[in-house]
């Protein structure tokens, strides 16, 4: 990123191949990438020519991105703080959770669970039980109803880059419409009969959060998603992802447990004392039975 005679900003919407990018004076201009793979995330800071082609981009403080064994999809770049959106209605997978919780981890965001819709209070509890485990491991939990009153958010987003992830139906659009006036993020009704919410973001996009609320804060709203595959990750870079079971690493009786059926297991015998939830046991396992055979 060095040629004067190029232009230089920051990508603010995904469109595929395309890109939306506010340049350094505040003007949006279109770029698109030189091959056919498109190596850009909505957040990253980049160098293209007058006519549109991204040549580069600055260097990454972070990138949140999911995989599979097939391919991996780029979430966010630059971000500092990754906001979970979940709602007391429709359900919502806390595995997703978990999975999303080890990539943050991963690349050092601070994270913060929003549970929306707390308007429904009849959903309440569920969904808070549902959010016991997180709360045990000293996850903030924002609680709030978007359609209403964004508030309890608002102290936590001044000067952050945060990125809303969530299945579809949780209320990111809903969330980014109450912050940012005049974003009008689309938002449509629930499915209710299939229990999960209707896409209504297609693509990611960054918006600057207003000054006299959140000076210096930008938010990133990205599509729903049903998966968070961790193919990138190792095995030990998943178990990381998991803060309760860093006091136990090193302790098991064998090197390279796996924290499943071997004898002398700190992990499990840190679930046994109730140390560790036997449910985020369990999506530790899942996630690195994952990332041995390949699958997710």
């Amino acid at each position: 990123m060095s040629k004067s005679t190029n232009r230089h900003g920051t990508i603010v919407a995904a469109f595929g191949r395309h890109y939306e990018i506010e340049l350094a004076d505040g003007s949006l201009a279109t770029g698109y990438p030189k091959g056919k793979k498109s190596p850009f995330a909505v957040g990253d800071e980049v160098e293209l020519t007058v006519d549109g082609q991204i040549t580069g981009h600055g260097p990454r403080r972070s990138l949140l991105y999911r995989s599979d064994a097939y391919r991996q999809k780029l979430i966010a770049a630059n971000a500092t703080q990754l906001l979970l959106v979940v709602a007391t209605d429709p359900s919502f997978s806390d595995m997703l959770l978990s999975r999303a919780l080890v990539a943050a981890e991963h690349e050092g965001l601070t994270t913060t669970i929003v549970l929306n819709k707390c308007d429904l209070t009849s959903a309440l509890p569920a969904a808070r039980k549902l959010l016991a485990p997180f709360i045990a491991l000293g996850c903030r939990v924002v609680e709030l109803s978007a359609r209403f009153d964004p508030s309890p958010l608002l102290p936590l987003l001044a000067g952050e880059s945060s990125v809303l992830v969530g299945q579809s139906g949780m209320g990111k659009s809903t969330l980014t419409n109450a912050l940012v006036p005049g974003a009008a993020a689309p938002t449509r009704e629930l499915s209710t009969a299939l229990d999960s919410g209707k896409h209504t973001t297609t693509y990611a996009r960054l918006y600057r959060l207003p000054n006299d609320t959140c000076p210096g804060g930008t938010l990133i709203d990205s599509p729903g998603l049903q998966e968070f595959g961790l193919k990138h990750l190792t095995a030990q870079e998943i178990e990381f992802g998991f803060a309760e079971f860093r006091p136990f690493l090193g302790q098991c009786r064998f090197r390279d447990c796996q924290h499943l059926a071997e004898p002398g297991c700190a992990i499990k015998e840190a679930m046994a004392a109730g140390t560790i939830h036997p449910r985020r046991l369990d999506h530790f396992r899942q996630f690195t039975s994952e990332s041995r055979h390949g699958s997710h």
